[in-house]
């Protein structure tokens, strides 16, 4: 059973989802743009059976606080998750990140190295490689010089079409897609300052470029235990991004998945059945398996 669950964290009511046996194995899943713990409402119950699942919503994001006067970076939305980590005692874990939890769990791991176990990692981009089309106002734009004039291109992605676009984009058959995502967005978007706040962050995002080296450099000198599971069809990051962490972790296992940026929407059993898999393989019997480097072909 999924429980749904508020913590205080710095003065702030922060929403977590969570299902699993404390006594088993803690799994973090960390999502992205522009949705919350929402996105990994199947996926949580698939892996309960195997792990201790907990996924919390970002300030600004679904059912945790949006105020005002918040700082919104990526510094400290991951403030926030440590603080919580820190009160649920939810520690050391395997991190699953997506999108913007690659950039929050990294500083996270970077400050705690001892609280990660092993990852698995979800169309989350660390490299130069992956950026696509997608962001080129963002990049060459906005970071350039925010104002009114370069946040205008990016409104759209904040508007029903742009985020069905998001969920459906690269995916053979859009109908597997539930518009409830689109739909659970957009009523947190619709909320006075929530553009704000996701504009605010893409500006930021800016600051986790400048860290990838410091990212890859953690890779090649703790080198994680990682599971690569990337839909290829993405609309923000390409194949290329994913294969790149092979590059400072020639060890992980890579699956590219004919699917797009929210890949555990039609995805949910291969995803699944991996994680489990690669656990078991990997990291809780990895003295017997070996590490060996495996790249294959989910489709």
């Amino acid at each position: 059973m999924v429980t749904y669950r508020t913590a205080q964290v710095d003065g702030l009511s922060v929403f977590y989802r969570e299902a699993g046996d404390p006594a088993s194995p803690k799994l973090l899943l960390l999502g992205g743009f522009p949705s919350s713990s929402h996105q990994f409402r199947n996926l949580i119950p698939a892996l309960a059976d195997r792990f201790h699942v907990l996924s919390p919503d970002y300030p600004g994001f679904g059912n945790t606080d949006m105020p005002d006067g918040f700082e919104y970076t990526f510094d400290r939305l991951s403030e926030i998750v440590e603080g919580l980590l820190e009160h649920t005692g939810f520690r050391p874990f395997g991190l699953y990140h997506q999108d913007y939890g690659g950039p929050i769990g990294n500083r996270i791991v970077g400050r705690h190295p001892d609280w990660l176990e092993w990852q698995v990692i979800q169309n989350s981009n660390a490299y130069e490689e992956g950026f696509t089309a997608a962001w080129d106002g963002i990049r060459h734009a906005l970071w350039v010089d925010r104002s009114p004039e370069t946040e205008a291109p990016l409104l759209p992605f904040l508007e029903l079409d742009g985020v069905r676009l998001v969920y459906t984009h690269g995916h053979a058959d859009p109908e597997r897609i539930s518009p409830d995502n689109w739909n659970m967005d957009l009523h947190f978007l619709e909320r006075p300052g929530a553009r704000k706040v996701q504009l605010d962050l893409l500006y930021d995002y800016r600051t986790n470029v400048e860290l990838y080296p410091q990212w890859q450099a953690f890779l090649r000198e703790h080198r994680p235990q990682t599971l690569i599971l990337w839909g290829e069809n993405d609309i923000f990051f390409t194949p290329e991004g994913g294969r790149a962490y092979l590059r400072d972790l020639p060890e992980a296992e890579l699956h590219m998945l004919d699917s797009g940026h929210f890949a555990v929407e039609d995805s949910l059993e291969q995803i699944s059945a991996h994680i489990k898999r690669f656990y078991d393989e990997r990291v809780d019997g990895r003295a017997a398996t070996g590490a060996v480097a495996q790249v294959g072909s989910a489709r």
